[in-house]
């Protein structure tokens, strides 16, 4: 499911906002995560990816 607080650019609503969830703030980006691809519409797709993987693992 997709996080209700991002708008349709995919940007965090809440960002810099004491309520935003602690997980939240602790996710570090790292090549891992997003990709090594200098375009960012690619790293985009990656990383929207990768969190995908990690909600299946978790739930």
């Amino acid at each position: 499911m997709r996080c209700a607080q991002l708008d349709e650019a995919n940007r965090c609503r809440i960002f810099g906002d004491p309520a935003r969830p602690a997980v939240c703030s602790s996710l570090q980006p790292s090549p891992e995560m997003c990709g090594e691809s200098p375009d960012a519409a690619a790293t985009q797709v990656h990383a929207m990816r990768f969190l995908a993987a990690l909600e299946r693992a978790t739930t």
